[in-house]
């Protein structure tokens, strides 16, 4: 099989030893040194089983190419874009995390950024690194070895987390917090004392094993033990992240989970508030209610092709002070316009303690202003038909349509986003309407009856 396979639009991702290997780890290591020519590059790992064989492999590329490493050790995927961008100064122009973050068993990969921690994504480097393999199979180098340097100590990170909310306002509230048998337990406890929480944990034991499934509350049925904590625990709200937890997921004082979409527009509300006539950015799967509460709060919202190394570059190029996509990443102008699964729920903590309200109370009014279908996903043979299809279907009543992002529909009182997958044979469907939640069926059955006509069905 073509290892090389494992090289997708924004990182590297395959089946271990299938279609990622330590070999081609090294290879990697070699071609990311030649490439992007860090200097001192900062190397970290999730708890998957493969991670630190590969990871291994990975450094000895990058040191017998001349790159020195700081090794981080298990660690999250937004422990190395802090210390990529932190120690920039310092001669850092590089970082790479072996991850799989919420891929099954048995999946590793590499999410790499450059100076500054900018990501590499094909367009910006990564086809680069996969051509240099393709086209060097056996590379030598003449000049001098770079060094290791382990560096495990989380200090710095968790004072750089504490300084976006305001401590002595925060109330003793009670967090199920849910790593998924990740790496985020161990940020957790470190927070922890600084924090006047009381965390209840559930899962908290790092296991490549995953003995409680693979850490991904996408999955419906994954959020069960989580909100069941919360409930049984009487707890203010519930945390679960995925398993490199660059993305945090919330549940509210009732058990219930909350969707992505609603958590961007809370937090573009809080920034606003404090940083008045800001650029917000959001993505074009779902959009009123952000668009909304942006408006609202004086702030300008800027739409964005969905994906993280645009809502990067849209942000840095418009200076925003947040973006936030539906699908649970949210991105910080003081976090070098980086995406963390740690900063949202510390800011949420903050409004619970300032408002006086449940999660439930300060979500509630949005999602009954603007419900959404939350995504669901159709295997399909041929998405630009589908599309096509779709249009021809609606062009009757002249929606608007964008195609920034696969196709928007908007209508009066609804619209729906049509895109499809980057990484498998998927067609993603979003919609909200406009307060009535029970015309929801109806107009995805209408969008389902011209999917079926030409696919496999629903998943």
């Amino acid at each position: 099989m073509n290892k090389l396979l494992c090289f997708k639009a924004y990182d590297i991702r395959g089946k271990v030893p299938y279609e990622l290997d330590e070999e081609l780890a090294y290879k990697i290591g070699l071609a990311y040194s030649a490439i992007i020519n860090p200097g001192k590059v900062v190397v970290g790992y999730d708890v998957r089983l493969e991670s630190l064989s590969l990871t291994k492999a990975l450094i000895s590329g990058l040191i017998d190419s001349g790159s020195s490493v700081i090794n981080i050790g298990l660690c999250g995927t937004e422990e190395v874009y802090f210390h990529t961008f932190s120690n920039e100064n310092s001669g850092v122009g590089g970082g790479i995390m072996v991850t799989a973050s919420h891929n099954p068993k048995g999946y590793n990969g590499m999410k790499m950024v450059s100076r500054g921690s900018r990501p590499i994504s094909l367009s910006d480097g990564l086809k680069d690194i996969h051509d240099y393999i393709l086209n060097s199979p056996n590379p030598t180098f003449s000049g001098s070895k770079g060094s290791e340097l382990l560096k495990e100590d989380k200090t710095s990170y968790i004072s750089h987390l504490t300084e976006y909310v305001d401590i002595k306002k925060l109330k003793p509230l009670k967090i199920v917090v849910n790593p998924g048998n990740g790496p985020a337990g161990i940020v957790i406890k470190l927070l922890e004392k600084f924090l006047p929480f009381e965390f209840v944990y559930i899962n908290e034991q790092p296991d490549g094993n995953f003995p409680n499934g693979v850490p991904n509350p996408m999955i419906p049925e994954n959020r069960l033990a989580t909100s069941e904590a919360v409930i049984y625990n009487k707890a203010d709200f519930g945390i679960a992240w995925d398993g490199d937890f660059d993305r945090c997921f919330l549940f509210d004082e009732n058990g219930e989970f909350i969707e992505g979409y609603y958590i961007v527009g809370l937090l573009a509300e809080n920034f606003l508030k404090k940083y008045p006539n800001q650029k917000i950015i959001h993505d074009p799967r779902l959009t009123w209610n952000t668009i909304d509460i942006v408006k609202e709060h004086g702030g300008v919202p800027l739409q964005c092709k969905s994906g993280h190394s645009f809502i990067k570059e849209k942000m840095r190029q418009e200076n925003a002070i947040y973006g936030g996509e539906m699908s649970a990443h949210h991105y910080f102008r003081q976090f070098a316009y980086c995406d963390s699964g740690m900063l949202p729920w510390l800011l949420v903590s903050e409004l619970i303690s300032k408002t006086g309200d449940n999660l439930s109370v300060l979500v509630g009014n949005r999602i009954s202003k603007f419900p959404c279908s939350g995504e669901i996903n159709y295997k399909v043979e041929n998405t630009v038909e589908i599309i096509k299809r779709l249009e021809d279907h609606f062009a009757a009543k002249n929606p608007r349509i964008d195609r920034m992002d696969g196709i928007s529909l908007e209508f009066t009182d609804w619209r729906f986003n049509l895109r499809e997958s980057n990484t498998e044979p998927l067609i993603r469907l979003n919609l909200e309407v406009k307060g009535e939640e029970e015309s929801i069926s109806e107009r995805i059955a209408e969008i389902e009856a011209v999917i079926n006509s030409y696919s496999s069905g629903s998943e």
